[in-house]
């Protein structure tokens, strides 16, 4: 679950689609409630970090609508294509970026 920093709004990310199905279908046959996705149309999730504070900082204030926090309110990057997600790596070489939450 990550919570983008700049609207608030609630993302669940996940691998596949069968994954929604069965959150779907969990939500109504364990709990008794409907839900409905949305489509956010994201490439990749990437955890970012780096030594250099006001690198990130910077990284973070240039790309506000595409930051979140995950649930240990770590900073994330949404990425939304592969060719948006190599220019960030290209412009800011002070940052890394995970691809997994455990890094």
């Amino acid at each position: 679950l990550f919570v983008n920093r700049f609207n608030g709004r609630k993302i669940i990310g996940t691998v596949g689609q069968l994954q929604f199905e069965v959150i779907q279908y969990r939500l109504l046959n364990e709990y008794g409630a409907q839900c409905r996705w949305e489509s956010v149309g994201l490439y990749k999730a990437c955890w970012i970090e780096s030594d250099d504070v006001a690198a990130l900082e910077n990284f973070k204030k240039r790309k506000v609508q595409y930051m979140a926090l995950d649930r240990e309110g770590r900073d994330v990057y949404l990425a939304d294509s592969a060719y948006v997600l190599t220019m960030a790596q290209q412009d800011f070489p002070a940052i890394r970026f995970h691809f997994t939450s455990e890094f």
